[in-house]
């Protein structure tokens, strides 16, 4: 059997490849392997809007009371709330139950640290092996076993975290359109983003019911936010994943602002405030081109990381930089959080806004992307691992990328996250490119 842990978690189809019987003997894995032997573990569980999230919470929750752990319940939170509420309450560990972008049907587990960063390799395969079989668990005795209970006050306090980031006021009326995606942002955005009389909040996607979490809505299918930013004339439309650790927006064109603009827009006026730590913006190898030379124009360094916002945070933590992420909209704020969060990006893009009388247009035009075509295979485990050694693949790659030259690139990789191999093509001629990559995608078919 191959890794249970993805670059985020563990990850399947909920009560198919994700079962209630994986959920307890991960509760009993991290309550042997992350133990705190000075006194009773307590563990933070979140959730998002799931039908499934139930199970895997009373699972969870039982393995880690069988293991000598409390669970302490969050109910539905975002991702990042978990690990924020982790390192204030001085918890052992947390979980969040999510599967952040996928669908309803798909769920997962996502285990943070007491320090509220994502466990390192070393602990996953810990507890993986205990998850397998690998290794023998404890459980404790009767009067050692743990208890459930839920902890008043905490989905506020992360709240207030967010709302403290957030501008006094806008120096001219703005009107700002949010998409919840059905997902965890539904039990917070509305409190944490209330309407002044400078700004208007409306909201959209904000009724979950358990199957309708990233369903034509978020921030990986824009196209209603699109279309009501621009015809309800709204100054920005802002929208996060299921789980509310990503954050993309759109103009007031129904244009999409994805995560390299964001950082861009970020890095610059980071730099403007001397808070850009080390003058360095962390991205990954999929990161458009058009960052690097906004980079070079602005005195910025750059550093490029594996795809994963975990490897971006590895790196921001070795260097000490304060601003890193992913164009999928990741975006870590070293500064504040231990992880992706898609309120406190939104926070900080209407701090930027509320400082200028621009258009939202205007502001992240700081950075211009080159085209970039982006194509997903369908992949099995045993596909994912041959594209890695395919000596045809290789070769076919290397000819798309020797044409390209220094005025374009491709990427090739598998999915950590979804049964699919990625391929990503840049250059200065959108059709050519996309040409090339069906080319490449034919390949990857036959592997």
């Amino acid at each position: 059997m191959g890794r249970l842990f993805g670059t985020d978690g563990i990850r399947g189809i909920a009560g198919d490849t994700l079962t209630a019987e994986t959920a307890y003997k991960l509760g009993v894995a991290i309550g042997n392997v992350l133990k705190n032997k000075n006194e009773k573990m307590r563990v933070f569980i979140g959730k998002d809007t799931r039908l499934s999230g139930d199970m895997l919470e009373c699972a969870l929750s039982s393995g880690l009371c069988a293991s000598g752990a409390d669970a302490v319940l969050l109910g539905v939170v975002p991702t990042p709330a978990v690990a924020y509420l982790v390192c204030k309450n001085g918890a052992d560990a947390g979980v969040m139950i999510s599967a952040s972008h996928n669908k309803w049907e798909y769920n997962g587990l996502k285990v943070f640290s007491s320090r509220g960063y994502k466990l390192d390799d070393e602990l996953e395969y810990q507890i993986e092996d205990i998850i397998l079989g690998n290794t023998k668990a404890e459980t404790v005795s009767r009067d050692e076993i743990g208890r459930v209970y839920a902890l008043d006050g905490a989905k506020e306090d992360y709240q207030n975290h967010i709302k403290a980031l957030l501008p006094e006021k806008f120096d001219m009326p703005r009107r700002v359109l949010i998409d919840l995606a059905n997902g965890s942002a539904s039990a917070t955005a509305k409190d944490i983003f209330v309407s002044n009389g400078n700004v208007t909040y409306d909201f959209m996607s904000d009724m979950p019911n358990g199957t309708n979490i990233n369903d034509k809505c978020g921030s990986t299918e824009l196209d209603m936010l699109k279309a009501r930013v621009k015809a309800e004339g709204y100054d920005i439309g802002i929208a996060f994943d299921g789980d509310a650790d990503r954050c993309l927006c759109v103009d007031e064109n129904g244009e999409k602002i994805d995560g390299d603009k964001i950082l861009s827009l970020f890095s610059v006026e980071l730099k403007k405030q001397n808070k850009l730590k080390n003058n360095t913006l962390v991205v990954t190898c999929l990161s458009n081109l058009g960052v690097f030379k906004m980079a070079d124009k602005n005195g910025i360094n750059i550093e490029t990381t594996s795809v994963g916002d975990r490897y971006v945070l590895q790196r921001m933590i070795e260097g000490d930089f304060s601003v890193g992420g992913e164009q999928s909209g990741h975006i870590i704020l070293s500064d504040y959080a231990t992880t992706g969060d898609g309120e406190m990006t939104a926070a900080f893009i209407l701090s930027i806004l509320s400082a200028y009388k621009k258009t939202s247009s205007e502001l992240f035009s700081i950075m211009t992307p080159l085209p970039q075509v982006s194509i997903n295979v369908a992949a099995t485990d045993e596909q994912k691992q041959k594209s890695k050694t395919d000596e045809n693949l290789k070769n076919e790659v290397k000819k798309v990328s020797d044409y390209l030259g220094e005025n374009g690139r491709i990427l090739l990789r598998p999915s950590g996250t979804e049964a699919l191999i990625r391929i990503m093509l840049e250059g200065e001629d959108v059709e050519k490119i996309k040409a090339l990559g069906e080319k490449i995608a034919e390949v990857v078919k036959k592997l």
